[in-house]
């Protein structure tokens, strides 16, 4: 009888522990699918800039097979932004040193040389970290610890900062209900403002490390409290009258910093978990939506969807938290200086890394070369006609294709007296030597460049192909090719014979677009199809 009866009992445990084999080899599946779309994003940008911060964090920390060249390359193209930022990426968002800190420590990177420059000594800025509110001071905190980083002084700094002062401004700054928010608490009447679920778990984040020191734990305690209250009965939470999944995740990752499993019965609602709920803006093999009602994934809540499970993963596993990077990856790679481009280009031609502040223009909203025109004028290759006007519409010069080209190419300038028309001391006179010395353009004579001619068509092509050969692209096209590239037009016979080769070759690589019925190879070109030939070149260059 007692042997029947415990066998019994074992059966009723073994099929009650079903669900939750079966939703922990779910969720592992679910990591491994986040982990490959996200990496497809990873290696498909070639952005020298920033945006990538999220992913690889989630990635390195996941223990994914991820090819270490990725990371290499990440840290060269985060060091060429830095150097073209001189190490400024922000006067006011300091949480983007926070965010790259993070990133490079979890991704194998040293934060403390990043083209040269130390992006710690940001942390050292008291004022200028809380200038974003408790936010900057929990990314700035968990930044620090990520690798135990020592606060460098920053000479700029009004107020040097420490881990100490961090730690008090937040808990000086908790509110009434216990949880946080961005800017609230920083007087009486702001402490009874509503905790934001968002901001909380990110301070709970932060916190983790110092879980020791009572008045810590005792903030801790109160904010957990907050979140269980304020967790609806689907197990999600509402952030900036928004339900989304990006609070979940983030309130996820603060539990498992703090060793709390999913299931305790605070964090359970009616029966759905925060990972239950957390599942249901999954979409299988895209990754995960933003809000219920969208159809589509969004990245960056892929992206923090990841780094959550890592992180549920590794609590489960007994391995170190998310942002406790002591077991972070070692390369064994070298960061590549050339950061991208095809093999054969030229080594003075250089990615032109998207600046912190970009140009923007008003008059080309609906334009079809918008998107092209915003590229370029994000990192400052082509400028407007001034007052937040570009002219789209307008025609270019030939000083001013050169200027862009070069530009677009980062050649350097040579201001040299090459033509009698392109006096010394001119806007463009710099821009066109460099253009006439790395054979991107020729003369309308031997003396003369004619720099406020107009351009056409089949000129611009010319150009564009001599500059795609500096980026290392094939130019060759045989006379046979031309001719069956162009004859689809139907006045490919009023080119000239010296413009076929460069049009069908831009025309064969997508420089130039094929839709239109004719080419018009002898008209005036506009600046916006301009802009667009250089996007389009520069995508096919792989320098954008």
């Amino acid at each position: 009888m007692k042997t029947r009866l415990a066998a019994f009992m074992m059966a009723v445990l073994f099929m009650a522990s079903i669900p939750t084999l079966a939703h922990a080899a779910q969720k592992k599946d679910v990591l491994a699918d986040t982990a490959a779309v996200v990496l497809e994003g990873f290696k498909a940008s070639r952005s020298d800039s920033l945006g990538l911060e999220w992913a690889g964090i989630g990635l390195a920390r996941s223990g994914y097979d991820v090819p270490e060249e990725l990371y290499a390359r990440y840290h060269a193209n985060v060091a060429a932004y830095t150097k073209a930022c001189e190490g400024v990426f922000s006067d006011r968002i300091y949480s983007d040193y926070s965010r790259v800190i993070l990133s490079l420590t979890a991704t194998g990177g040293d934060p403390r040389n990043v083209g040269g420059y130390d992006l710690l000594v940001m942390l050292g800025d008291f004022e200028r970290v809380m200038w974003q509110g408790v936010n900057g001071a929990a990314l700035a905190l968990l930044a620090l610890d990520s690798a135990d980083y020592i606060i460098p002084e920053n000479p700029n700094a009004q107020t040097q900062a420490d881990r100490h002062m961090y730690i008090n401004e937040i808990l000086s700054r908790q509110l009434n209900d216990g949880g946080f928010s961005l800017r609230g608490g920083t007087s009486e009447a702001a402490k009874k403002q509503t905790a934001d679920p968002d901001i909380t778990a990110m301070v709970l984040q932060a916190l983790v490390k110092y879980k020791h020191l009572p008045q810590v734990q005792t903030a801790i305690d109160k904010a957990l409290t907050c979140l269980s209250v304020t967790q609806d009965e689907n197990g999600g939470f509402t952030s900036w009258n928004l339900t989304a999944s990006e609070t979940v995740s983030q309130v996820i990752t603060a539990l498992c910093g703090l060793g709390i499993p999913l299931d305790d019965a605070r964090f359970v609602k009616n029966g759905n978990s925060l990972l239950d709920n957390l599942m249901t803006y999954h979409i299988e093999g895209e990754g995960f939506k933003h809000l219920a009602a969208d159809t589509k994934m969004n990245r960056i809540a892929t992206d923090q969807a990841l780094y959550c499970l890592v992180a549920l993963q590794r609590m489960n596993d007994g391995k170190p938290w998310l942002y406790d990077m002591s077991d972070a990856i070692v390369l064994t790679v070298q960061t590549p200086t050339d950061v991208a481009g095809l093999p054969g280009k030229h080594p003075d031609v250089r990615v032109i890394p998207v600046k912190p502040a970009g140009a923007t223009f008003t008059d080309i909203a609906g334009h079809p070369n918008s998107a092209s025109i915003e590229a370029l004028a994000a990192r400052g290759i082509i400028s407007g006609r001034g007052g937040g006007i570009f002219a789209p519409d307008d025609t270019m010069t030939r000083a001013e294709l050169a200027t862009i080209v070069v530009n677009g190419l980062g050649l350097p300038a040579k201001a040299e007296a090459i033509f009698a028309d392109v006096p010394m001391g001119e806007w463009y006179t710099g821009t066109v030597g460099a253009a006439y010395g790395y054979g991107i353009i020729n003369g309308t004579s031997e003396t003369t460049f004619t720099p406020m001619g107009i351009l056409t068509r089949a000129e611009a092509a010319a150009m564009m192909t001599n500059a795609a050969k500096l980026c290392g692209m094939n130019t060759a096209i045989s006379t046979d090719e031309a001719r069956n590239v162009l004859a689809q037009f139907g006045d490919y016979m009023t080119t000239p014979a010296w413009a076929r080769s460069p049009l069908a070759f831009a025309y064969r690589e997508g420089i130039l677009s094929d839709a239109a019925f004719d080419i018009f190879p002898l008209e005036k070109i506009t600046r916006a199809e301009v802009a667009d030939m250089l996007f389009r070149m520069l995508d096919a260059a792989q320098l954008l």
